[in-house]
């Protein structure tokens, strides 16, 4: 052998003596020396006492599933028992983070590329106390102090987790901010779940009978099914104020990097009066990308998920719906949540449709279609506050309406008007006041847009007719200004008052205009300062007290009786021209034409402090015989008004028309609703015709 192979060969052997002192060297030492080292540079570096209290141990093996030559290569399995790691001075708890044990394994060769690849992660009855103070300051968030390395620059090293395990676990929460203190605890099942077991196959979507719409299938780049439930847990506290409980269960495994494999979870909270069941998947966890759930959701009132959500909804009687829940946590427009297909109830009312929530800058958009089969009116009177009082307590609203009070007093909560934006379209199908006389074809577009509402158009099909109305509620002045415009147009008398005998031979139509204005933060406040008109024509009708018993009118019922006695009489002409001003609606012309006499009424209504002041002043026709000895009125309150005939002296006869004639203005103005018919000549048109022409002889 020459002198070059030997000193090759004395190398070699040198080399491999070496590796196998290390390979020995490593496979004997006792990794627990390092843990003082270990917890001294780590508290360093999180600025927080760490500390491995148990036995630290590295055992070498082969990874068998590795691809070609990296098969040979062994693998360090790392474990660690008691673990701990402390809170900031100022938290409560004495730690921040404990483990029973953590084991995971790395793989060498990345770390020649400086990459830190931990495939899977086992933790052994993890434990974590979460705390927030009042002024922000939390303890998942950490201060590290000054770094070494300029903070600009990125670090070399990536970390990369494939898969977390755990088993029992137990978190605390404590946040001053959210007024939230919950405590999770988490247990193995005796028996693991199929995940279509426990959230069930796919029902079928018959949405006309409200069932639940058909589950999502999976996509095809997912699995046939996601891992099974392996871990139930419950909650119980307080989140925001409001008592909390729940149960669920979720999978074993935590895929981090795998954005493709779903994770099951399933969950039934209820928060105060608001009750939240899911069940579905959650994918890419690492980056909380995406959700597709089931979700079912039940309560008192959607006024109540606000401060449970900060999604602004109107208060409701109490409501149940279900439907699909896809979210898609990291869009460049915001975090969106789609609820899909769902079906429900509000109040006895049925509600069906979509609805999109996207969580953009400055405010988030609530935006979808809502479909009603059947609306009752009654589920619509939360919306204004002109529900009960018992009503509002049973959804945990409220109750300050007063008793001697008649128009909503209720506030409008225009600071959840700023909180979110929204476009949402409404089409109800079929409203019901009553059996008698049902609604149907309600379409509206709500749009919200930083505090100012809207519902243009709102519009009403009703007794053959239609009624169009534009609303719209400034929320961002204080107070809240309020703008209506109606219009009503061909409604039948005989589709209004359907059980009414003597108005189904009535070819005779309302038609209507009113325009208000006002300012308030209630509907009471509204009308107590408003400004308008209103205009209202009624042609070939009749009237009798069985008319004002089904209106539920005790005070017509009286003022007919007087006027009219128990008959049915024929009215050829109803007509309204009203002016409002600040908050005091007064008579411009009111007068019912019938086949007896001409009947005027005059007065005013004050909505500011609910009074009425009504003279009603009936004038016979030629020599036909009429009971009435002296003119009506209505006074008092709109909660208990007062009808009775005026004392005094009869009012002289014989002006009649001629008086009325000098209203030539308002007449002009009502001409304009004479709406002619194929069917029936209008009885309005030559009323008012008849009081200009009077008008010009007077002069």
């Amino acid at each position: 052998m020459t002198r070059g192979r030997k000193i090759v060969a004395w190398i070699v052997a040198g080399l491999l003596l070496v590796i196998i002192a290390l390979v020995v060297f490593v496979a004997t030492f006792d990794w627990n020396r390092l843990k003082p080292t270990l917890n001294e540079k780590v508290s360093a570096a999180l600025n927080r006492p760490f500390a491995i209290e148990g036995d630290l141990a590295v055992h070498w093996g082969r990874e068998p599933d590795e691809p070609g030559w990296r098969a040979w290569v062994p693998w360090p399995h790392v474990s660690a028992e008691r673990l701990t790691l402390g809170n900031p001075d100022w938290a409560k708890g004495e730690r921040f983070v404990g483990l029973d044990r953590v084991a995971f394994s790395l793989s060498p060769v990345p770390l020649l590329w400086k990459q830190v690849v931990i495939p899977h992660i086992q933790l052994t009855a993890p434990q974590a106390g979460l705390e927030r103070l009042a002024d922000g300051r939390n303890n998942w968030t950490f201060d590290l102090g000054e770094q070494s390395q300029d903070p600009q620059e990125p670090s070399p090293w990536k970390l990369d987790i494939g898969a977390i395990g755990f088993d029992q676990g137990h978190v605390a929460l404590d946040d001053q901010q959210l007024k939230t203190r919950l405590q999770l605890q988490v247990d193995p099942l005796g028996k693991p779940i199929a995940f279509n077991e426990l959230v069930g196959k796919r029902p079928a979507d018959k949405a006309a009978d409200g069932k639940a719409p058909a589950a999502p299938a999976a996509p095809a780049d997912q699995p046939a099914s996601p891992p099974e439930f392996a871990f139930g847990w419950t909650l119980k506290g307080v989140y925001r104020d409001q008592p909390l409980s729940g149960t669920g269960k979720v999978g074993g495994l935590l895929a981090l990097q795998d954005s493709q494999r779903p994770f099951p979870v399933q969950a039934d909270v209820k928060v105060g009066g608001t009750r939240v069941a899911v069940a579905g998947t959650l994918t890419d966890p690492k980056n909380l990308g995406a959700l597709d759930l089931r979700l079912r959701l039940a309560g008192d009132s959607l006024g109540n998920l606000y401060p449970l959500t900060g999604v602004t909804l109107p208060d409701t009687p109490p409501y149940g719906t279900d439907g699909r829940l896809v979210a898609r946590l990291h869009d460049p427009d915001g975090a969106t949540y789609r609820y899909e297909n769902f079906n429900g109830k509000i109040g006895d009312s049925d509600i069906h449709g979509e609805l999109t929530y996207v969580a953009r800058q400055p405010r988030p958009k609530l935006s979808g279609s809502l479909t009603s089969n059947q609306l009752l009116f009654a589920d619509l009177a939360p919306l204004i506050g002109a529900d009960s009082n018992d009503e509002k307590k049973a959804r945990g609203a409220p109750s300050n309406q007063p008793a001697d009070k008649a128009l909503p007093v209720e506030e409008f909560r225009t600071d959840r008007w700023r909180a979110m934006d929204a476009d949402v379209s409404f089409t109800g199908k079929r409203i019901v006041k009553s059996e008698k006389l049902p609604f149907s074809d309600l379409f509206t577009h709500v749009v919200l847009n930083d505090g100012d509402l809207s519902l243009e158009p709102l519009r009403f099909s009703v007794a053959g007719g239609t009624l169009d109305t534009q609303v719209g509620l400034n929320g961002r002045a204080t107070p809240l200004q309020g703008r209506a415009k109606l219009a009503a147009r061909g409604m039948k008398l005989k589709q209004l008052f359907p059980d009414f005998s003597p108005m189904q031979t009535s070819f005779g139509e309302l038609n209507g205009d009113a325009e208000i204005r006002g300012t308030g933060n209630s509907v009471a406040a509204l009308l107590g300062t408003s400004n308008g008109q209103v205009k209202m024509l009624i042609n070939d009708g009749a009237v009798s007290r069985g008319l004002m018993e089904i209106a539920g009118l005790n005070v017509g019922n009286y003022l007919v009786g007087e006027l009219f006695g128990d008959k049915d009489v024929k009215i050829n002409c109803a007509a309204a021209d009203v002016g409002i001003t600040q908050g005091v609606l007064g008579t411009r012309l009111v007068i019912f034409d019938t086949e007896n006499a001409v009947i005027r009424i005059d007065g005013s209504a004050d909505f500011r402090q609910e009074r009425l002041d009504l003279t009603i002043d009936p004038e016979s026709k030629g020599l036909r015989v009429f009971s009435l000895r002296s003119p009506l009125y209505v006074r008092g309150t709109f909660k208990k008004p007062d009808a009775g005939v005026k004392s005094g002296p009869l009012l002289a006869r014989g002006a009649g028309m001629l008086a009325l004639g000098a209203l030539v203005a308002p007449a002009a103005g009502l001409l304009a609703l004479v709406a002619p018919s194929e069917e029936q000549p209008n009885q309005c048109e030559p009323l008012l015709k008849q009081m200009q022409a009077s008008s010009k002889k007077a002069r």
